[in-house]
């Protein structure tokens, strides 16, 4: 895979839908380029939401690109999953209001996932519809939740419950931004990007496992070509099922048994990545069981998330009991079934709802 140093792709949604197709713009420095900011936001007004975190390293860099005349108004909420509530979404809200911005406003979100679904769904209410941009910030945000449309907020029965599909006007990846980023951060990110190689491109996925250590130390052109590849994957689902309603939902391979792992442990306990990941290691045996893969897709994967110290295990507390009621609440549950993403082979995923209690038993005494 040859990238330049900076590139542009393109979420194409459904014909009928081709006038909110937009532009993700990917390089080094693009978070501060004037011109671009100016093509996409003109002499709009706009509201820049970012957290605590974030906003000591790049929201001063970002507002001084986009300032010029136009009125803008900075928001910053507090870090951390803990806090992607409606309580958080409410505050965005306020503050909009109190500085009297009206619906062409741009919502800016300046941050990881959190950041990312808060803005975009506060954007979605404001008005009842403003346009937001995506300016991820973490590996995670960069290769999965900057792209798509969903937005959203947790609730005490379960992960993103409350939200809407609202498509940005554009995302800027800067993978600069990566330098600051911690370790565990990072690697939660990694998940992400090993997900798109199991279910939509086998010689993705080898190529990754191959190329780990360099992918461990952030090698910058390895990162451009994977962040670009992992971009026009989902770009590609997303153009072809928006709002879910088939092949869409394959990008939420381990995100069964994830979610159920971040609800019992506590939202914030383990990172939303650390969770994927060992959720895709529970959806390869899962896969493995049902005779679509072989053993040696789940060596190669537990081989690539050792390499970044990505959990392989669920909480020894939790028992089949715990997933069986955490997953009931999952949005993927239809008619009462909870729906699992499984392998039919490396590269190729679907969505099947006859998996039954013993399987489930099965694949967690795997795991122990």
């Amino acid at each position: 895979m040859s990238v330049p140093n900076q590139q542009m792709l393109t979420v194409s949604l459904p014909m009928d839908r081709a006038d909110r197709s937009y532009p993700i713009h990917i390089g080094s420095g693009v978070l501060c380029d004037r011109e671009q900011w100016l093509a996409i936001l003109g002499n709009r007004a706009v509201c820049v939401v970012t957290n605590e975190t974030i906003a000591q390293h790049y929201l001063e860099p970002l507002v001084d690109a986009i300032q010029g005349d136009r009125q803008l108004t900075s928001i910053i909420i507090p870090d951390g999953e803990e806090h992607k509530h409606m309580a958080t979404v409410s505050h965005v809200l306020t503050q909009a209001l109190e500085n009297k911005h009206e619906r062409s406003t741009v919502f800016i979100a300046l941050g990881g996932g959190v950041v990312g679904d808060i803005t975009g769904f506060a954007a979605a209410c404001f008005l009842r519809g403003a346009d937001f941009v995506q300016v991820p910030t973490t590996l995670l945000a960069q290769v999965d939740s900057s792209v798509g449309g969903k937005t959203g907020v947790n609730h005490p029965m379960g992960k993103n419950l409350i939200g809407a599909f609202h498509q940005p006007r554009a995302v800027v990846i800067d993978l600069k931004t990566l330098d600051s980023l911690p370790e565990r951060e990072y690697a939660a990110g990694i998940a992400e990007v090993i997900k798109y190689g199991l279910i939509a491109d086998a010689d993705f996925f080898r190529e990754l496992v191959k190329h780990r250590q360099r992918l461990r130390a952030r090698d910058p052109d390895l990162l451009r070509q994977v962040v670009a590849r992992c971009c026009q994957i989902k770009a590609d689902v997303v153009g072809r099922d928006e709002r879910e309603a088939g092949i869409r939902a394959t990008l939420n391979y381990g995100h069964t048994f994830g979610h159920a792992i971040e609800k019992v442990s506590g939202y914030g306990e383990w990172l939303h990545g650390e969770a994927v990941a060992c959720g895709m290691v529970m959806a390869t045996r899962l896969s493995i069981l049902r005779g679509s893969v072989k053993q040696d897709t789940l060596d190669a994967l537990l081989t690539f998330l050792d390499a970044f110290d990505l959990p392989c295990k669920p909480p020894a507390v939790m028992s089949l009991d715990d997933f069986l009621q955490a997953m009931s609440g999952d949005k993927k549950v239809i008619d009462g079934r909870i729906r699992f993403i499984v392998l039919q082979s490396l590269g190729d995923a679907l969505t099947v709802d006859d998996v039954f209690r013993d399987d489930l038993a099965k694949v967690i005494e795997a795991c122990r």
